[in-house]
This record gives structure tokens, C-alpha cells and sequence, in this order.
């Protein structure tokens, strides 16, 4: 009962206020407003909610501060719906979906080109030496062009 009515000082009035408007902004669903979430959404952004979060966590209740963990993973998440970098996260293809993709659309059956190729025989075996043909090759009309030896 002495903590209950500790709690309930005018010291700590400030704390309960913070704590009524955080279950607001929690239960309402507001929709951040774009100039803010241009401000949160970005890196200086994060990181200033983090310090702030990890302020009350050393320097107030824990269920205040408890409460603003999750009033900043929300108020993050409603700024990213707000400025587009949700849905760029959702929807742009990432490396990973755009090779999948090349690698689903490169999946071509055995062909009848490629059994034929391979029934033929080498001209070259590895191994052997090549017999000289029976046939002589003659030059054609170079038609006034130089050699090339």
C-alpha cells in the first residue's frame, strides 16, 4: 500500500501523464503525420527514439518504460507505412527474388539438338592420333587478295 500511494506523488505526475498518453497513442492507431515521419524515419531518427527508450529504462518505471518500447516499434512502423519505405521493403525485388526469377525462367527441357550433339561422335578422341585424310584441299580463286603467310 506505502508503494501505491509512492507512486501517486506529485513527483511522479509527470510519469502517469506520459504513461495516459502512450496508451492513447497505442489504442487510437493515430496516423503519424508526414513531417514527423520524415524526421523519424530516418537513421538520426532511430537512433534518438533508441536513446530516449533506453533513458527511461535507466531513469524511470519500468512500466513506463516498457511502454515506450512499444510506443517506439510503433511509432517506427507507422512511420515507415507513412513515407514508403514499408512498402519499398515489401513489394521492390530484392536481389534474391530477381535471381530466383532469372533461374525459374532459365530452365529449358533436354532439347533434341543437345541428344543428337551428344550422339555424335568427337572428331578428336583424347589419346589417339589423327590419321591423314584421303582427301586434298585445293585452293579456290582468291580473286586478286594476298596471302596471308
Amino acid at each position: 500500500m506505502n508503494q501505491i500511494s509512492g507512486l501517486l506523488k506529485k513527483e511522479h505526475m509527470g510519469e502517469h501523464i506520459l504513461v495516459v498518453l502512450m496508451v492513447v497513442y497505442l489504442v487510437m492507431g493515430f496516423q503519424t503525420p508526414e513531417p514527423i515521419a520524415n524526421i523519424v524515419d530516418t537513421l538520426l531518427g532511430k537512433i534518438s527514439i533508441f536513446l530516449v527508450v533506453v533513458y527511461l529504462f535507466l531513469n524511470s518505471s519500468p512500466i513506463l518504460a516498457v511502454l515506450a518500447l512499444f510506443v517506439a516499434f510503433d511509432l517506427l512502423r507507422r512511420s515507415s507505412a507513412v513515407t514508403g519505405i514499408d512498402a519499398l521493403r515489401k513489394y521492390a525485388p530484392t536481389e534474391e527474388r530477381k535471381s530466383s526469377q532469372f533461374t525459374a525462367f532459365n530452365q529449358f527441357p533436354y532439347t533434341l539438338e543437345q541428344e543428337v550433339v551428344k550422339k555424335m561422335a568427337p572428331i578428336v578422341q583424347s589419346g589417339r592420333t589423327l590419321t591423314k585424310p584421303s582427301y586434298k584441299p585445293m585452293l579456290d580463286n582468291l580473286h586478286d587478295a594476298s596471302s596471308l603467310n
